[in-house]
């Protein structure tokens, strides 16, 4: 057996967030550990599971400051469980998303303008292959930490998706995926590769994102933000 500690949060309890230790049984996943926890000690313990298998991503987690899939993650003598950051915590585990998606409709991050032309050749279907295997989970959201001074910001994964419909033959606004991303978008990323680090799928967020700022200067687009910064004081 080990001992393992989970962050909780209730609106309703004072104080509203506490750590509480648990003895779990060694080499189960995380959230097999969970489950036991919530069916033989704990029914009011919340969190999310879906498939077990690593496809829908609805069980990310923090452990130890690192984002997990709790269906994939074996626990270790005190680990600690957090939920995800940079989303409002519902109850333990269970964090509000929506924002997460919301940023896909802001970014347009689907097919908009379809070309009827368009021959999609296996080339070009492989090269957005890897982009379209995105869960969702969220995990990248939580490792990026743009969003600790920016909550607007498009975050990995919405951008990923624009990426992949940038380099599918099929989108014939290409101008106009990139113009939705120039603020709070592709320029705002400081390319630390959290987020790549932590995608259970092995999607590159931060190349995809260098993809769309190489495409958005051959479109002679430029970062908004430099504007902000005038002459860096250097008036003559």
């Amino acid at each position: 057996m080990i001992k393992i500690s989970i962050k909780r949060y209730h609106a309703g309890r004072e104080p509203a967030e506490i750590v509480q230790e648990w003895e779990i049984e060694e080499g189960v996943t995380l959230l097999e550990a969970l489950t036991s926890i919530k069916t033989k000690k704990d029914p009011t313990l919340t969190f999310r599971s879906g498939c077990r298998s690593c496809v829908c991503g609805s069980c990310a987690v923090r452990v130890n400051g690192r984002e997990v899939l709790a269906c994939a993650y074996k626990p270790e003598e005190g680990d600690l469980v957090e939920p995800l950051r940079f989303a409002p915590v519902i109850k333990d585990l269970v964090t509000d998303q929506s924002g997460g998606f919301e940023t896909l409709k802001r970014v347009g991050a689907w097919l908009g303008t379809p070309n009827p032309e368009a021959v999609v050749t296996p080339e070009a279907e492989k090269r957005t292959e890897v982009q379209t295997d995105c869960i969702l989970c969220h995990s990248c959201y939580s490792a990026c930490p743009v969003f600790e001074t920016q909550p607007l910001f498009a975050g990995p994964f919405a951008l990923t998706r624009v990426w992949r419909y940038v380099a599918d033959p099929r989108e014939a606004d290409v101008e106009g995926k990139i113009d939705a991303v120039q603020r709070d978008g592709v320029w705002d990323c400081t390319l630390c590769g959290e987020c790549t680090a932590v995608c259970p799928q092995g999607i590159d967020p931060k190349n995809d994102i260098l993809m769309l700022r190489s495409k958005s200067t051959q479109m002679d687009r430029t970062d908004p933000n430099m504007g902000a910064f005038g002459s860096f004081g250097l008036d003559f």
